[in-house]
């Protein structure tokens, strides 16, 4: 770490200067070293993502809720004037204890509403997000990202504070706080991408990604700790916590090998690898070269003394970001979007309404359901990790895909059944539905964007894993936005499960066509290094 980077964040550089004034003969692997600080720095950024989103769902329980079963508060106990005899001023209907707007009968409509503006914002801006992040300093793409996600998470809670029950208010910080949302997942997944080949990508990208999960857990936990005490401080604690890890983003994360000068060791690794994997018996299915083989091929430099959105001109012509419609061609890039777009639906349903749904379909309290729905989460760190264990050694991520939505289907009307028969039976159903709803949609937005970014027929060309990774996830998006609206729209939770049901068999149905080409090119006994065609 004695090296100077002048290219690199000032974070970096602080580090490496006392580094070679305190400890200049210490001596750490450089590759290592800033591929953990790369996986770690994108696995707190995209925790903090999640644990903003989550916050809403916890707080759905109280912004309207059964009235008779609240505690009257002081001013309804005690007689006006402290007058003994004084009639007691009791609430005169039902619904004193909501928060308006969301007293009104339509409740659900409202609330779904406030889901809707989140990820139709999301959605739509998500396609933009990739067509930027390929051509900006990723590093400041997610550290304005994320410290704008915190602000809009910080004012919806103002709202309590400042007495607001203005309708549009909550719609548009929902719908800006979804717009910045979007500066995630294109970031992380291509600054990871561009640091790590194809060894073991599944795997990497499965324990990775558990911080999906462990974003919404913690947003749980943290806006459930004050919920039925002051509910707007489950929204303004994560947004200040995002707000400062987007600082330790501009301050330490390094977006590409090239700017601390390790692109030529990255590459040789990678060529180790490849090399090392059984020798010439692993081919392409074009016979064209490998990813890595690009590896070492300069890019458009971008650092810190880049523009946010500067000029492109100076790529090399092969290099060029590619297009909308040109990522569109990838062969298997519409497949698994559809398939995304089901699976994201029945995913962000539970993500937006489970600590809801657990509340009215049992006895528990709003603290309670919201712990429990955390187990949903759980399982899907499981089954993030389980599908890229399967994708990896089977070399077929559609087909682990499909196996796994093809248990997701009667497990979650298993749960609608049965999930309400006690606490124990609860949380084991809830595990497993979140292993296999969870897992399928973990590989698709990761280890699969990650290699269609990188397909054979992009000649190359590393600039289009973002757009492809925003492709993916902005179809997958839309079907997450539709999936919360219909949930408050649709009447009768056994008609909600339904839907999910039906999502869930479409999502598989998505990806048979691909499924099967994996099913025969293994049974042929032909071994190839490519999964997706």
């Amino acid at each position: 770490m004695s090296s100077t980077y002048p290219a690199a964040p000032i974070g970096v550089r602080i580090i490496s200067y006392l580094s070679a004034k305190l400890c200049p003969r210490f001596q750490v692997n450089r590759v290592l070293w800033f591929k953990c600080s790369v996986l770690g720095l994108t696995y707190i950024a995209y925790t903090c993502y999640h644990m903003t989103r989550k916050p809403i769902s916890v707080v759905k329980s109280v912004l309207h809720r059964n009235c008779s079963t609240v505690t009257l508060p002081p001013e309804f106990v005690t007689p006006a004037g402290g007058d003994p005899t004084a009639p007691s001023p009791l609430p005169t209907d039902g619904t004193w204890c909501d928060y308006a707007p969301f007293d009104q009968p339509d409740f659900n409509s409202l609330l779904g509403a406030l889901d809707s503006a989140f990820l139709f914002s999301y959605a739509i801006a998500m396609f933009f997000a990739g067509f930027i992040a390929e051509r900006v300093s990723l590093r400041y793409f997610l550290a304005l990202g994320m410290a704008f996600s915190g602000v809009f998470c910080y004012l919806f809670g103002m709202a309590k504070v400042y007495d607001i029950h203005a309708l549009w208010y909550f719609i548009a910080v929902q719908a800006l706080a979804g717009m910045f949302q979007t500066t995630g997942w294109p970031g992380v997944v291509t600054i990871v991408g561009r640091w790590f080949g194809k060894s073991k990508r599944g795997l990497i990208f499965g324990i990775w990604n558990s911080h999906t999960s462990i974003g919404n857990v913690l947003g749980t936990l943290i806006a459930a700790h004050y919920v039925e005490r002051d509910w707007s401080m489950s929204f303004v604690v994560p947004g200040f916590v995002m707000g400062v890890c987007g600082f330790l983003m501009f301050l330490f994360l390094v977006e590409r090998p090239e700017i601390v000068d390790c692109q030529e060791k990255v590459a040789d690794y990678a060529h180790q690898q490849r090399g090392s994997s059984a020798g010439s018996s692993y081919r392409r299915m074009d016979g064209s070269a490998s990813d890595e083989e690009f590896a070492g091929n300069p890019e458009q430099e971008i650092n810190e003394r880049t523009p946010i959105i500067g000029s492109i001109n100076r790529a090399p012509p092969h290099q060029d970001a590619i297009g909308f419609f040109g990522a569109l061609r990838i062969p298997g890039v519409i497949e698994f979007s559809l398939s995304l777009f089901f699976s994201k639906l029945v995913s962000y349903t539970f993500l937006f309404w489970l600590p809801f749904y657990i509340q009215h379909s049992t006895s528990m309290g709003a603290r309670l359901s919201a712990d429990v729905s955390t187990v949903f989460d759980i399982g899907g760190i499981v089954g993030a990790i389980a599908a890229g264990m399967l994708s990896d050694a089977s070399a077929m991520p559609a087909t682990t895909c499909t196996g796994m939505l093809a248990i997701a289907a009667p497990l979650l009307l298993i749960y609608r059944c049965w999930g309400n028969v006690s606490l124990s039976v609860n949380i084991l159903l809830l595990f497993i539905v979140g292993v296999t709803v969870n897992g399928p949609y973990a590989l698709i937005t990761t280890s699969v964007s990650a290699e269609l970014g990188q397909h054979s027929s992009l000649n190359g060309n590393s600039k289009a894993l973002a757009t492809v990774t925003a492709i993916i996830d902005g179809t997958g998006s839309i079907g997450a936005a539709i999936g919360p609206l219909l949930a408050g729209m649709v009447s009768g939770w056994s008609n909600v499960f339904y839907m999910l049901v039906i999502s869930d068999v479409l999502a598989l149905a998505m990806l048979l066509r691909i499924s099967s080409k994996e099913c025969r090119r293994r049974n042929s006994n032909r071994r190839y290094n490519v999964r997706i065609e």
